[in-house]
């Protein structure tokens, strides 16, 4: 994974004019043996920085550059690091500017490999850019990519539009369980996810996912990936089938027969096998045999 260089980042931006071409503000690190930040954010509309941009601001002629570190994409990367920096990070991750987008081949081994690097994070910083103060609702809790962002990194820091800390996500746990329905266990301790113990079933996870949108239509399904421990090319223009796909592979990987059952009425589909039965006023699902609960979502995945 590409990495950005704290220092140098905020270095080149304190002494602007004495830009310097050969300073290297992206190194390829192992996300398992650095210690990094990563962001999660709800990306604007043509403000972001790319790869190529970051990594050729100091070669751009003074005008262009100029350009470049007025959007909005460029002060949220310099805000990211300031904070990194006041944490004692070296290393910062952001997913606007830290993969080459250009690359069909990296693009598909970061997408793959995300929830990963979110996981392994030591602090993820969540800018909520539409709230101020601690007022508003985020637009970032309906995104289909924030989910991951939230529940694999352990340690979580939510931050206003004005950078100002509104709390983290041990001190928020009973407030994100209503916002998101995820279980505190869950939002507490990601590996309950890996564990074929405490694992929560596949329909109850595809629901967290029910209400939130993507860009892009294959994103649905590739948003949930590290979810579910499943890994799949990357196959953009596929739409929905995107998500065949992604069923394909956690039936081949998982035995919970709950990933059929995603009705939007609570009602048995033709699929949900007869082992599952209905709890008596409660629109759930029990599995007889493994005890999976099946929490229909209110509207349909594609």
């Amino acid at each position: 994974m590409w990495l950005l260089d704290v220092g140098a980042i905020l270095d080149q931006e304190n002494d602007i004019r004495g830009f310097d071409a050969e300073i290297e503000v992206l190194k390829l690190s192992n996300d398992k043996s650095t210690s990094y930040a990563i962001l999660s954010h709800r990306w604007g509309d043509g403000s972001e920085v790319t790869y190529d941009e970051m990594t050729g601001l100091a070669a751009m002629k003074p005008q262009k550059r100029d350009n470049v570190r007025e959007r909005d994409g460029y002060q949220k990367i310099i805000k990211s690091c300031e904070q990194a920096k006041k944490d004692g990070y070296k290393w910062m991750w952001i997913d606007t500017c830290c993969i080459d987008k250009r690359s069909s081949a990296e693009l598909s081994e970061a997408i793959n490999s995300m929830y990963r690097w979110y996981r392994n994070a030591q602090k993820c910083y969540v800018y909520l850019n539409d709230v101020v103060e601690s007022n508003g609702w985020p637009e970032w809790f309906s995104r289909g990519w924030t989910l991951q962002e939230l529940i694999a990194p352990t340690e979580v820091e939510f931050f206003n539009n004005s950078w100002v800390s509104i709390g983290t996500k041990r001190d928020l746990t009973s407030s994100l369980e209503v916002i998101t329905r995820i279980p505190e266990m869950v939002l507490k301790y990601e590996q309950v996810l890996r564990s074929t113990s405490t694992r929560p079933g596949v329909a109850h996870i595809m629901s967290w996912a029910a209400h939130r949108k993507t860009t892009r239509v294959e994103d649905r399904a590739y948003s949930l990936m590290g979810l579910f421990g499943v890994n799949m090319p990357m196959l953009y223009g596929e739409g929905s089938k995107a998500f065949q796909r992604l069923q394909l592979e956690i039936i081949r990987v998982s035995s919970d027969h709950s990933i059929f059952a995603w009705n939007s009425k609570g009602q048995r589909p033709k699929l949900l096998p007869r082992v599952y039965r209905r709890r008596k006023s409660e629109s759930i699902w029990i599995h007889q045999r493994t005890r999976a609960v099946y929490v229909p979502p209110e509207r349909t995945l594609p």
